[in-house]
């Protein structure tokens, strides 16, 4: 009787747990046969979000050569590196090329069927279009995955959760909008993925509501301008007529930094330095717990710092009053943030080369300006600045930055759920959207279609109308019969729509503070609310307390999902192994 492994979801999280499952396979797995039932109503390899049917207008947000689903020597895993192509190698391209979803799509199919050719004899691949509905069963038995549509379940010894983003039912603010938009006539979009958003009922010429600054919004942007005709003559826009007006705005009311447009030269910053593994398991072994303001960020801001400074320092000391070596001591043993304060300023002369995170995330924080107008115009202006600095490689201090957030992710996942603020915090700074997107939106500001709400956006409905209004031009509101959430809806269980999580949770399986499912952190399987792993259920992905940055690794950078499906596999295959308890199967 041969063992049967279900994985629900087959986007890019399940094909690289299946490619994992290739590569360990011949070390832990004795040639006894294993049927994996691979569940999704979606092709393999893409999945929902990066299939290949989409507008051919949506990129990803990364330069394809920053994009790979192979391990590399970076990655510390006990598993063997099966190293493949990026997506700049794989499809012939420049590497500072940001690739379309389409094309992204066809290299994750690829990546799925070379998964397939590696697994060893015995191990076979079926797949199910179809939606998984619930898992039930006894804890120490045979699990059953119900299927939409099947009659009857497919057995499992093992099941992982793979899943990626999913629908979720309304907040109650959401709903109290919605219910106020079908009572009035007008329209309200909740957070959704944009490629999937019916968006005929934005009508030309009319004002739309946009709350949300970050990549939802930028697929919005596209889809309504050059989406419907029209086309961009160098920095200039050109209409179609059948745009709306966009009036955007968010809790900081700015786009996220735009990606770095150079390569990195000379020497890395040491990394971890200040929060790595160690710090790690010093607070998870705290009996009373850890709290994230207090314990864990300040390390944070320590290890930011360590990369902001030992670039600027090895790559541009002209602009340094301080040997490396004497800066570095000093800054490893001040006593706290105001020692810290002293020593940068006295090392580094100029206040725009030293590193201000508050800054960073909070840009419009007291921010005034008299007018609309004049607000159009700073924001336009903090959006080119933005721009030249982020192509400008004499300040890869940033590129530093972003090198030590993603050293810091790669710690914080093995934490568990640390509340909101690093996620947003680490999207903003690092996960922006592509240069030339900004200078669309330069020049559909400057064209009239886009125009700027402000920080603090709050929505309000009122007088058969929503109404936006923010902090950052006191006295302005616009009104709008259209409201969009550009955003996608927050991963938690207790609100997802998919019945697979919501029966998962009524089984047993806890939820963080957050709405995030618990799962052990060093192989994935879900918790309970006595904090027990449960023997046969694992899951994986944004829906968890354990998520990672974005879907997909930069070469080289240690790629922390990569060691999470790893792990998940190399556990699940030594379990297949062992005298699992099994039914006959049907």
């Amino acid at each position: 009787m041969r063992p049967q492994l279900v994985i629900v979801g087959a986007g890019p999280r399940g094909t690289g747990l299946l490619e994992r499952i290739a590569a360990n396979a011949p070390e832990l797995y004795a040639d006894t046969g294993l049927d994996i039932h691979l569940v999704d109503p979606h092709p393999p390899g893409g999945g929902r979000i990066w299939r290949q049917e989409q507008s051919p207008l949506l990129w990803m947000n990364s330069h394809a050569e920053d994009v790979t689903m192979f391990t590399d020597e970076s990655v510390a895993m006990d598993g063997p590196v099966r190293e493949g192509p990026t997506l700049h190698e794989w499809a012939g391209l420049d590497g500072g090329t940001f690739a379309d979803r389409q094309l992204q799509g066809r290299y994750l199919r690829h990546v799925y069927e070379r998964a397939l050719a590696e697994l060893p004899e015995g191990i076979a691949v079926h797949h199910h279009a179809r939606r998984a509905l619930r898992v039930s069963g006894p804890r120490e038995g045979r699990q059953q995955v119900w299927l939409a549509d099947r009659p009857r379940p497919l057995l499992a010894d093992l099941v992982i959760l793979a899943l990626g983003h999913l629908d979720a039912e309304l907040d109650d603010e959401q709903a109290a909008l919605a219910s106020y938009a079908r009572e009035h006539g007008l329209t309200h979009l909740p957070p959704d993925f944009t490629a999937d958003s019916d968006l005929s009922a934005l009508k030309a010429g009319e004002p739309v509501l946009v709350r949300g600054f970050g990549l939802a919004f930028v697929d919005l942007m596209v889809l309504l301008t050059e989406g419907r005709g029209g086309r961009y003559a160098g920095d200039t826009y050109v209409p179609s007529g059948r745009e709306p007006v966009l009036y955007v705005g968010s809790r900081r009311g700015v786009p996220y930094h735009s990606k770095i447009g150079y390569d990195w030269t000379g020497d890395r910053p040491p990394l971890p330095r200040f929060f790595g593994p160690a710090e790690v398991e010093t607070l998870l072994a705290r009996p009373e717990g850890f709290d994230f303001r207090r314990d864990v960020r300040p390390l944070v801001e320590k290890e930011l710092g360590f990369a902001h400074y030992h670039r600027l320092f090895t790559a541009h000391p002209g602009r340094t009053a301080m040997a490396w070596a004497d800066f570095e001591d000093r800054y490893a043993t001040a006593a706290g943030p105001a020692e810290t304060r002293a020593l940068v300023a006295a090392a580094v002369p100029d206040p725009a080369d030293r590193l201000d995170l508050t800054a960073l995330d909070h840009p419009l924080e007291g921010v005034r300006h008299t007018s609309h107008e004049a607000f159009q115009e700073g924001l336009r202006g903090y959006i080119e600045n933005d721009l030249i600095r982020r192509h400008d490689a004499s300040h890869s201090a940033d590129l530093g930055v972003f090198l030590g957030l993603l050293s810091v992710y790669g710690q914080i996942v093995r934490l568990g759920d640390v509340g909101p603020w690093w996620h947003g915090f680490f999207s903003h700074l690092a996960s922006g959207p592509p240069g030339p997107r900004l200078r669309q939106m330069l020049a559909l500001s400057r064209a009239g279609l886009l125009r700027f709400v402000g920080a603090g956006m709050t929505v309000t409905a009122a007088g058969g109308v929503f109404r936006a209004a923010g902090s950052t031009v006191p006295g302005f509101s616009v009104e709008a019969r259209a409201l969009v959430e550009a955003r996608l809806p927050e991963p938690t269980v207790g609100r997802a729509r998919d019945s697979l999580l919501r029966e998962l949770h009524a089984d047993g399986a806890t939820e963080t503070p957050e709405g995030l499912l618990r799962v052990d952190p060093r192989d994935g399987r879900v918790l309970d609310a006595a904090g027990r792993p449960h023997p046969r259920r694992f899951a994986l992905g944004p829906y968890t307390d354990a998520r990672t940055p974005g879907a997909f690794t930069r070469p080289r950078t240690g790629g922390p999902a990569f060691r999470q499906n790893d792990a998940t596999a190399r556990a699940a295959l030594r379990l297949l192994g062992t005298s699992l308890e099994r039914e006959p199967t049907r």
